[in-house]
């Protein structure tokens, strides 16, 4: 697969869902997981010892975390929002980290102005945020083997066009 990703949490309530989180991120290949304003505290979740696979980073501050986002990477933010794009209708970009806010409080004012674009699960209520950002990855993965497939097929029929 193309590009690479990770996935972060602003401001987390619970250390378990953390666990769960880089749980996902290291059986989705994510290249990164980041807490952003609270610190993480390894967890019995992480029953595959995903932290010796996908690294973990904390910042302290929200500018902090922008501030070291890698080139042309899309910081995309998951948000029960108005302005937010149904998930479904979401193209993925090659380079992108997903942020989430925590359950009660969402994300910080700075980090939905700052973010390329915002997407909204479907469903009437908020997620756990291991959940959503499950979610996610498996969407943005399933999209990604969706689009090599059609590409294989492609080539696949051109080289026996050309065979023939």
């Amino acid at each position: 697969m193309r590009g690479y990703f990770g996935i972060g949490v602003e401001h987390n309530k619970s250390a378990q869902n953390i666990g769960t989180l880089w749980r996902t991120a290291y059986a989705f290949d994510a290249s990164l997981l980041c807490t952003i304003g609270r610190r993480y505290d390894r967890q019995v979740t992480d029953t595959v010892k995903a932290m010796n696979h996908v690294p973990l980073q904390h910042f302290t501050a929200f500018d902090d975390f922008c501030g070291a986002l890698p080139f042309e990477c899309q910081l995309i933010g998951v948000e029960l929002d108005p302005r937010a794009k149904p998930l479904r209708a979401f193209h993925h970009p090659e380079r992108a980290f997903y942020l989430l806010g925590a359950e009660d409080h969402g994300l910080s004012n700075a980090a939905r102005a700052k973010c390329h674009s915002l997407i909204v699960l479907p469903g009437r209520h908020c997620l756990n945020v291991a959940v959503a950002g499950s979610i996610v990855l498996a969407h943005r993965v399933m999209q990604q083997e969706r689009e090599e497939a059609l590409l294989r097929e492609a080539c696949g029929k051109v080289l026996r066009q050309l065979t023939t």
